[in-house]
């Protein structure tokens, strides 16, 4: 179990028999749907993992050169790279380091496809597509909104390009369950189902939650089979990040001062703005491990991080005995979409990188200081 008074602060620890948990939840439904399931950096890119990650997922899926050049340096397994639009100056080196390059757009397909396979003959490309269909909970993350640049619908595709193609690409789900996807994929044949014997890999995106409780593996793994009957010989490809990293361990940090402006306000180590922004761009409540919400318990506080900026609030939460300076909080389940968007903002300490190995050691794998804050900037 997590020694939380081991644990300097602020830091995030990933729990590595919990990450485990969730690779073999997602090998098990690779080795019984015949899926084949890539890390999503954007997610989760604790490349301190990448050992234990690439011992049971086939590689990882990037955004950009940044994001290939790491799954290609620190796991280097499958690398597969999309972005909404390539860069002339970057595309030949993307496509060199990549396995499978995804296009946004026809035009993005007209104008680089050369390009790339001049650089890696080998690159197997593909288009992503809209299947214009998505119960994704907030519109910031709905890939299939309404505008979305976020592939390309059926009204804008061009057939004509898929002679150059491997494969197609879909994106829109959102921390769901399975039938969401099911509601997609229903969507996506109906508008592109006579393009698919054509290819040789249909790739389902990311959002799937499969390692949360309530999702129901078995259900995934009887629709990727489905699916496969459908299409002979075709590659099913899925890229989860948060369910990666979902409930592997916290963000840890101390209460540096308490204040009372008509209410009781502790102001940690930490910072929603800086070190766990999703609590205010999801936005959701983060659970604090002993709280409660507001009232429920004998002891009120609201938690606010250790910047200028008076938004910088975690919430109010209620503990069982009143908190003292010194005392730790620990933010549960902050190591998926957090440390891939954390900021120096302001100047506070950026949380440390630890690791809580199976044997119950605390590995403190990187540190943050004042060189990585002016490094930022010029």
């Amino acid at each position: 179990m997590l020694d939380i008074g081991q644990i300097p602060t602020p830091c995030y620890v990933c729990e590595e028999e919990k990450l485990e948990r969730n690779l073999k939840i997602l090998d098990r439904v690779q080795k019984e749907s015949g899926a084949k399931i890539l890390l999503a950096l954007k997610g989760f890119a604790m490349w301190s993992t990448f050992d234990l990650v690439g011992k049971y997922l086939y590689g990882t899926s990037a955004s950009g050169l940044h994001e290939a050049m790491l799954g290609r340096e620190t796991m280097n397994k499958e690398v597969h790279t999309y972005s909404p639009a390539f860069k002339e100056e970057e595309i030949a080196q993307i496509a060199l380091i990549s396995d499978h390059l995804v296009f946004n757009s026809p035009q993005q397909v007209r104008r680089f496809l050369r390009r790339a396979k001049n650089a890696n003959p080998a690159v197997s490309c593909g288009i992503r597509v809209n299947p214009e269909i998505s119960s994704a909970p907030v519109d910031l993350y709905n890939p299939c909104g309404i505008y979305s640049r976020l592939g390309t619908t059926i009204e804008n595709f061009d057939p004509s390009v898929l002679k150059y193609l491997d494969g197609m690409h879909f994106h829109a789900l959102c921390e769901q369950n399975v039938d969401a996807l099911e509601e997609v994929l229903k969507a996506f044949e109906e508008k592109f189902g006579n393009y698919i014997p054509q290819m040789e890999w249909i790739n389902f995106g990311g959002g799937h939650h499969i390692t949360r409780k309530d999702y129901d593996v078995d259900r995934l793994i009887e629709v990727v089979r489905g699916f496969k009957e459908r299409y002979e010989d075709i590659t099913v490809y899925l890229e989860p990040g948060e369910a990666v990293g979902w409930q592997t361990g916290p963000l840890v940090g101390s209460v540096l001062d308490i204040v009372h402006n008509g209410m009781d306000i502790a102001i940690l180590d930490v910072s929603a703005e800086a070190h766990m922004p999703d609590t205010l761009a999801m936005p959701y409540r983060a659970e604090v491990r002993g709280a409660a919400k507001a009232g429920e318990k004998p002891y009120t506080y609201r938690l606010g991080g250790n910047t200028c900026l008076a938004g910088d609030i975690m919430g109010d939460y209620s503990f069982d005995r009143p908190l003292k300076i010194g005392d730790k909080i620990v933010f549960e389940d902050q190591i998926h979409y957090t440390m891939v968007k954390s900021t120096t903002f302001n100047g506070v300490q950026h949380p440390s990188i630890a690791i809580w190995t199976k044997e119950e050691r605390l590995e403190i794998v990187k540190k943050f200081g004042y060189e990585d804050f002016k490094n930022r900037l010029s």
